[in-house]
């Protein structure tokens, strides 16, 4: 399958460099435009696609080679793109920072895209300098087409001047000079970014970031950059959806577990999955289900709300006893615990489905892609099934049971490390891991025919 999409890959010279405002300005004055246009982010990041999002109104997918391979990763790209006059693909870090040996880096995805490459450089405290800089980008790899850049934290009229020149000695097209404005910085939580669910008048603070692209970027020198990108050769794809009648997966979705791959969820639904959401902050009670899914998100900033929503939490802690199939990542792992105990010290009740507690730490424990083994016969499949994945969280488990059953062996992909995690017993799995269901095909299968045996089991609803 050959796509024509016109696409542009917005890239940092590290991370910090205003990649995200720019974009999603970007993103809200081509709108303001009547343009269609779809929007990407390089890596496992959940929070900048909500800003993607807020500012074009379409969802943002992300484009990772290690969590989703790249004979699968054509079929996010296309099919998110299909409809759309222009691709923007954010980058993540700098433009060569990535997993091991470059896994999953701006440059590697922009490669296999084939897509021209504009740099963002933060040029507070340099002038000529900014140059020097740029040309050690260009010469790094030449198989990136970088195509021009944006200069950002410009401090006056002589310093853009400075800049420009200096960019023109080394032929490097400038799209954009943005001058220094704090109020357009986005919040910052532990995690990252603020969610945009979060963000006190975000819809506001996105309008201010349209401004800020319309009146310091070249949008249509970028637009006409994004055009020159080649005719583009992806593989095509089928899932067969699962046998006999559809099953129903209910997902936690709310402000404290926000963190889902679109393609993830999108691969349960082809494969013949119902997805309902819920709230584990506001209602009473689950959905009819056949399986529930708790994903990441910031439990410990809502743990006042889960704790003091009893009669869910009592749900939850019921449905485990029952044998309801459960899979719950980081944030949703940390809701299944005894105890979640917050940056203040603070400890809250959760569902008590886990034996042990979560406690928040000042300092990142761990972030990194990582490669999972299944110690035991789960509802992901059976053990000694390995998964990709990654690990982003501040917190640490301490269980309460000195035999404790540990449900996966995590190796990290950039030291080789090899260490105990997450939780199972009967039909919950949960861990700190988070995953792709595209790029886990085996285990969204097996989470699937788990459901089903449970939806056989109970002879449907109501029984």
């Amino acid at each position: 399958m050959q796509i024509n999409m016109p696409r542009l890959v917005v890239a940092g010279a590290s991370s910090g460099v205003g990649k995200t405002t720019l974009l999603s300005g970007m993103l809200a004055a081509f709108a303001a435009q009547g343009r269609q246009v779809q929007s990407f982010k390089v890596g496992p990041d959940y929070i900048d696609p909500g800003f993607h999002q807020l500012a074009s109104g379409k969802p943002s997918h992300n484009l990772d080679t290690w969590m989703v391979r790249a004979k699968d990763l054509g079929q996010v790209f296309s099919s998110a793109a299909q409809g759309a006059e222009l691709a923007l693909i954010e980058g993540v870090m700098g433009l060569f920072d990535g997993g091991r040996e470059g896994v999953s880096s701006t440059a590697a995805i922009a490669k296999w895209l084939q897509a021209p490459v504009v740099l963002v450089v933060n040029c507070r405290s340099m002038g000529e300098s900014a140059a020097a800089v740029v040309l050690g980008f260009r010469e790094y790899d030449k198989e990136v087409n970088l195509a021009g850049v944006i200069l950002n934290q410009v401090g006056s009229d002589t310093h853009e001047a400075i800049l420009r020149e200096a960019m023109a000695k080394i032929a490097m097209p400038v799209y954009g000079c943005v001058r220094r404005n704090a109020e357009i910085a986005l919040p910052e939580r532990h995690l990252g970014l603020t969610p945009t669910g979060e963000v006190e008048a975000a819809a506001a603070r996105v309008e201010s970031m349209r401004s800020l692209a319309e009146q310091s970027l070249d949008l249509s020198g970028l637009a006409d950059l994004a055009r020159r990108a080649p005719a583009l050769a992806l593989p095509e794809e089928s899932v067969a959806p699962l046998a006999g009648d559809e099953v129903v997966v209910a997902v936690a979705d709310d402000e404290a577990f926000s963190f889902y791959y679109p393609s993830s969820l999108a691969f349960l639904e082809r494969c013949g999955a119902r997805l309902v959401r819920f709230s584990p902050l506001r209602d009473a009670q689950l959905p009819e289900c056949d399986a529930l899914l708790l994903g990441g998100g910031f439990p410990e900033m809502f743990a006042r709300e889960l704790a003091d929503n009893a009669a869910m939490r009592h749900a939850v802690k019921q449905a485990a006893a029952e044998g309801l199939p459960i899979y719950a990542e980081c944030g949703g792992f940390m809701y299944l615990t005894e105890l979640l105990q917050d940056f203040d010290g603070q400890s809250y009740e959760m569902a008590g489905v886990i034996p042990g507690r979560s406690l928040m730490q000042k300092k990142l424990q761990t972030v990194g892609y990582v490669q999972a083994t299944l110690r035991q016969n789960s509802v992901l499949g059976a053990s000694g099934t390995t998964m990709r994945g990654h690990e982003f969280h501040f917190s640490v488990f301490e269980p309460r049971e000195q035999d404790f059953p540990w449900g996966l062996t995590f190796e990290k992909n950039r030291d080789g490390s090899v260490y105990p995690g997450g939780f199972c017993r009967g039909n919950v799995l949960a861990s700190y891991l988070h995953i792709n269901f595209l790029g886990n095909r085996a285990a969204a299968t097996a989470f699937l025919a788990a459901a089903a045996a449970w939806r056989r089991k109970r002879g449907g609803y109501g029984n």
